[in-house]
């Protein structure tokens, strides 16, 4: 067993020091910020520069408060881009998977980028800052599952970096309550056992679904841009004895999300 798994078994997680790429990251980044931009355009009418950072946070906290829905559906088609989803089947990932121990990687959830700030919460949602949780909860996959975590941004505590439990990822799975969005552990958490990450641009973050985690306070007036990749491990015994459970439920709306749309000429124009 090597180094880096004993470590992984033992601590549950494994932080490691210029990782990835900083521009594989930024490319990322600067993916998910054009699409933003593109909606802050259209709502806001200001062309804004996604390199310009506080007047770029600034348009996206506007762009929050004037139009919900639009900024809710930008969130959610930023999860779709064609840098994060290559990000998380890239060779490099897969390598480093099998190294603590997942000898047959394949994903359990689909990329997940996070923008993460008190001024994109709304009626006191606590969306931007999770409290201590285990991710096997809501994946329910392979007893190895494995978590990826890393900052498109400088991260430290200010700007609200993970907080672990070390070991924690050995003692079961916690009671918690799940009618919130990601339900925190009701019991047993001390603050004190938490220990705060701190992370550079190119770092990364492994840990087991079943480690206790929160987010930190972002007390800063920017985003903690980041990112989170799932695997489960299709050789685990009894993910296999229990047919291979798929928590994660992708289902399409049942009615038009944008009524009589699109008309013929519409389509005629398209395809002209």
């Amino acid at each position: 067993m090597s180094t880096l798994q004993q470590q992984f078994n033992n601590d549950g997680f494994v932080i490691l020091r210029n990782f990835l790429d900083k521009d594989l990251i930024n490319s990322i980044y600067t993916e998910a910020r054009k699409i933003f931009a593109a909606q802050i355009k259209r709502v806001t009418g200001v062309s804004v520069d996604i390199n310009d950072k506080d007047a770029f946070e600034n348009s996206m906290f506007e762009f929050f408060e004037k139009d919900f829905n639009a900024f809710v559906n930008t969130g959610k088609t930023v999860q779709h881009s064609f840098s994060l989803h290559r990000l998380g089947v890239d060779p490099q990932i897969e390598n480093l998977l099998k190294q603590v121990g997942i000898s047959n990687p394949i994903i359990g959830a689909r990329p997940a980028m996070q923008f993460n700030s008190r001024f994109l919460s709304k009626d006191g949602s606590k969306h931007w800052k999770l409290d201590a949780h285990q991710d096997w909860r809501t994946g329910q996959g392979s007893l190895d599952s494995t978590v990826i975590w890393f900052p498109m941004v400088d991260a430290g505590a200010d700007i609200g970096a993970l907080q672990v439990i070390p070991g924690s990822h050995k003692t079961g799975l916690k009671e918690s309550n799940t009618s919130g969005y990601q339900g925190g552990i009701t019991a047993g958490i001390k603050d004190e056992d938490f220990v705060q990450t701190e992370f550079s641009v190119g770092d990364i973050l492994i840990f087991s679904a079943f480690l206790v985690h929160q987010s930190g306070n972002n007390i800063t007036n920017n985003i903690r841009w980041s990112v989170q990749l799932r695997y489960n491990n299709l050789d685990e015994p009894t993910f296999i004895e229990r047919g291979y459970p798929m928590a994660y439920i992708y289902a399409p709306e049942k009615e038009l999300v944008t009524p009589d749309f699109p008309s013929v000429q519409q389509l005629q124009h398209v395809f002209s």
